[in-house]
């Protein structure tokens, strides 16, 4: 388990590397909701998503040997950047396994960052053995996207960015969106903000199709998600909540909430027309959950999370061009 003195201990070691993303409010998003929403846009990050702040708390730790033998990932995209970020500002290697139908943005992002990708096919390949025989060829470091405590820390700075926004202003906030893969963002999210605002709610977001945690928070143990499920939110495609991760969640979050595909592309419109902010599917998700009435909004204090912005332009232009 990790505590806020971890997550206090990751925002000194990212000062300065990340970005202190804004809490921002916007007139036309609180009438939809009945009550005031805050957005927390880590889209804003160099890289476009929040993944930089465990990656680097992660790899920064690393000793001399550890560094120069270089590190191994396996991510969708979002990670895979913020450990292709921090390796280039470490001078550490890293190698990610990526899904050959990622996003072609992250795919060109990634490389352009300096990281060596090796592929594979996310429907009949296991991603976290080909990254076990990777590390162990090359005697390297695993860096998980979520299960660490280190990631979960750093990806916690987030949360405790967002305690301390809101107690500068002087807002009382009641509950907190959190979109959720694996875990690492909204677990540690719970560890800040529980710790620093323990009347807050926290509820993490899932698509529809693959709501592993919700359903785990439910069981009160890790349960995987129904097989076959396609979405939209290529980032939110974990298979059932990290150990680490769920501990933490079950612990410190309220029951998690689910959208639909549709919700998040009407999520992502709304972004566009009314906040000027571009957002990926996995991105949307929370914004989606208040859009769509998935969480009770009406007169409270919500603050949501909008993880990233990392969207292929022809995705993008075909959600912006759907009838609303």
């Amino acid at each position: 388990m990790i505590g806020i003195a971890e997550v206090e201990d990751a925002a000194r070691r990212l000062a300065g590397i990340v970005v202190r993303t804004p809490l921002i409010g916007n007139a036309e998003l609180d009438t939809a909701a009945g009550g005031r929403v805050l957005l927390k846009p880590e889209c804003f990050q160099s890289i476009g998503s929040f993944k930089i702040r465990g990656a680097y708390n992660l790899m920064a730790r690393l000793s001399a040997e550890q560094a120069r033998r270089g590190i191994v990932a396996f991510s969708s995209g979002n990670h895979a950047q913020g450990v292709a970020l921090a390796g280039r500002l470490l001078g550490i290697h890293a190698a990610i396994v990526m899904p050959a139908d990622a996003p072609r943005a992250k795919l060109e992002a990634t490389r352009a960052l300096g990281g060596e990708i090796v592929t594979y096919d996310r429907e009949r390949e296991d991603r976290k053995a080909i990254a076990r025989r990777l590390a162990a060829e090359r005697g390297a470091e695993v860096v998980p996207s979520y299960d660490h405590p280190h990631i979960v820390a750093g990806q916690g700075t987030v949360g405790l960015e967002i305690a301390e926004q809101a107690s500068e202003a002087g807002l009382h906030v009641d509950q907190a969106l959190i979109p959720c893969s694996g875990g690492g963002l909204s677990s540690g999210c719970a560890v800040a903000l529980k710790a620093r605002l323990p009347e807050v709610s926290v509820h993490t977001v899932e698509p529809a199709a693959c709501d592993d945690t919700a359903r785990s928070l439910v069981r009160g143990e890790r349960v995987v998600a129904p097989p076959g499920g396609a979405t939209i939110c290529d980032a939110l495609r974990a298979e059932m909540p990290g150990r680490l991760p769920f501990e933490i969640l079950r612990r410190l979050a309220g029951p998690g909430l689910s959208v639909s595909d549709d919700d998040v592309r009407a999520a992502m419109r709304f972004a566009f027309c009314h906040l000027k902010i571009v957002l990926e599917p996995s991105g949307a998700a929370a914004l989606a959950a208040v859009l769509a009435g998935k969480a009770a909004t009406a007169g409270r204090t919500t603050v949501v999370v909008l993880s990233g912005g990392n969207v292929d332009p022809e995705l993008y232009s075909a959600v912006q061009a759907e009838p609303t």
